[in-house]
């Protein structure tokens, strides 16, 4: 384990996990998904090789804070990044799925259709 700037590392045999204290939100999603691995109680609180490696870096996609991070066979991945204070997180559907969704405009258009401008009475 090493720190720096708020962000520990901890190494296992397969998979090395990062934490960065400030972004935690403490959901405890590590916690339920594999306490055999974090358990804040112990020190270090985290132990990679508590468990498989690809079910740890399964876990550690659900951090909504992005606290958590892992390398495994020397790729490194990073979860999606959350939104700055004041903006808003904006999903996109995949490329299959949006082609089946109807476009909405502010105003033009709505799910049944186009508004005309006679059906205002």
């Amino acid at each position: 384990m090493s720190g720096r700037a708020g962000k520990k590392t901890y190494e296992g045999k397969s998979i090395t996990v990062t934490f960065e204290a400030g972004r935690c939100l403490h959901a405890a999603e590590c916690v339920r998904g594999l306490p055999e691995v974090f358990d804040p109680g112990e020190r270090p609180w985290i132990r990679p090789d508590g468990a498989e490696a690809e079910r740890l870096a399964e876990v550690i996609r659900r951090c909504p804070s992005g606290a958590l991070q892992y390398a495994l066979e020397g790729y490194v991945c990073r979860p999606r990044s959350r939104p700055k204070s004041g903006e808003r997180e904006v999903r996109t559907a995949p490329p299959d799925r949006a082609s089946r969704t109807p476009a909405l405009s502010r105003g033009h258009s709505s799910p049944l259709g186009p508004r005309r401008p006679d059906s205002f009475g």
